[in-house]
């Protein structure tokens, strides 16, 4: 066969590649379409009519979606409940000790196993293992641990620590742990005196001790999946520049401070993202370790949410603490997302 040479034939054919190029957009946007729909109704849908529901005056079984006056009365009714106040409180206080416990400690075993020291294989699996456990296994095992009446407490009478005081004439250790209500190093007055409106509150701001354990539980968990990531941002560190630093006269120490540990900043940072992320929603380990805790000790706004909503059936109330948690994690997320796009850029 030859090529044809008319030239109707010759014009036609950048016209049939261009609804060729047609074509294949649009198929591109059917293929794409059931996801973007799926994603508008599961996502955005959904969050506005949370929104709407929290405006509402549904606080009943029975449907209720009529506007509530004033417009945002839900929310200062929530945030004037002594609970969700004692709520934000344990959330800001777990956060801290989780991400300042999970990095210190996941950092440090990613030094060690970077060190390839004698089964340093071994010992890698042993501490990712507990990542692959649910947080309901975690949050049972350790409610054993941290009981008053066994785990450690336990221990202490075994190992003859109790004795030993009792001798001495000292009170015998008896931590109450998840079940201790005592709040310390109270800031309320320190914060009156920035903040207008302190002394309305009705919670002392502080460190509730029993929020610790909890923190440390979640600590046992993730620290191995931030190991994971901190050994992984070591390996791309070339022999060269540990090299480098050490013909400078650098101890070994020196090396991991001023060297490696400052080149896993962006590694560093995913972890905090991603800590701060799971501290804020954290639901399952705190529920069934230690539930709300007396006075509220151990109560976050995920259980809150859950028990207002399945339990005292005020959906507008269980869905005004959804938005604020959907807010707060946003505020995490959204600069982290917007930072990584500008450095693609």
């Amino acid at each position: 066969m030859t090529a044809t040479t008319d030239p109707a034939a010759l014009r036609a054919r950048p016209l049939d590649r261009r609804r060729w190029h047609l074509s294949e957009q649009a198929q591109t946007i059917l293929l794409l379409l059931p996801s973007i729909l799926a994603l508008a109704v599961f996502i955005y849908v959904f969050i506005s009519f949370t929104f709407w529901v929290s405006l509402s005056n549904w606080r009943t079984l029975k449907i209720d979606l009529t506007l509530r006056e004033p417009l945002f009365a839900t929310y200062v009714e929530m945030f004037a409940m002594a609970r969700w106040q004692a709520d934000l409180r344990n959330t800001f206080v777990f956060t801290i000790f989780f991400i300042a416990f999970a990095v210190t400690l996941g950092l440090t075993l990613a030094i060690l196993l970077d060190r390839h020291l004698a089964g340093h294989n071994v010992f890698r699996n042993i501490f990712l293992f507990p990542y692959a456990l649910s947080f309901v296994v975690t949050g049972v095992v350790w409610r054993w641990i941290f009981n008053p009446e066994t785990g450690l407490n336990l221990l202490f009478e075994v190992l003859g620590i109790n004795y030993l005081l009792a001798q001495a004439g000292m009170a015998p250790l008896k931590p109450g742990w998840i079940t201790d209500p005592t709040v310390v190093a109270e800031v309320n007055g320190i914060l009156a005196a920035v903040l207008p409106g302190v002394d309305a509150w009705q919670v002392k701001w502080g460190i509730p001790l029993a929020m610790i354990p909890v923190a440390i539980a979640a600590t046992w968990q993730l620290s191995g999946f931030v190991m994971a990531l901190y050994v992984g941002g070591m390996a791309t560190i070339s022999d060269e520049v540990r090299e480098a630093a050490r013909i400078d006269g650098a101890s070994e120490f020196q090396v991991y401070r001023k060297v490696i540990i400052p080149m896993l900043r962006p590694v560093t940072i995913s972890v905090v993202v991603i800590l701060l992320h799971v501290s804020l929603k954290i639901f399952d380990l705190v529920y069934t370790m230690a539930g709300v805790g007396p006075g509220f000790a151990t109560d976050v706004p995920a259980i809150f949410v859950f028990e207002q909503m399945f339990k005292a059936t005020r959906y507008n109330l269980g869905t005004a603490a959804a938005i604020i948690m959907l807010v707060l994690v946003a505020l995490v997320i959204v600069p982290y997302l917007a930072s990584t796009l500008r450095e693609d850029t």
